[in-house]
């Protein structure tokens, strides 16, 4: 891919691509089981979508989560924050 490619993305969501990159490799090595780690990546998701993540629905989604043990991908998250998934 190419920069034109990257920077139409950039110009059409607002985020740089460095975040989402940034993101991506974060949720990449993430350890599911470590409860800070799930809540950072939450947050981060948050910042980049433009959403407040209100405590408990983050509490909710960390519970799960780490209960779970299971990995999140990006259709995950965008449900997180009431995407169309």
């Amino acid at each position: 891919m190419n920069d034109s490619f990257f920077r139409s993305i950039e110009s059409k969501t607002g985020v740089p691509m460095e975040e989402v990159f940034a993101l991506a490799n974060a949720i990449q090595f993430a350890d599911f089981s470590d409860e800070r780690q799930v809540r950072k990546i939450i947050r981060n998701v948050g910042k980049l979508a433009k959403k407040k993540v209100p405590l408990h629905m983050e509490d909710e989604l960390v519970k799960s989560i780490v209960n779970d043990g299971k990995s999140v991908n990006f259709q995950d998250i965008e449900k997180m924050l009431g995407g169309k998934g």
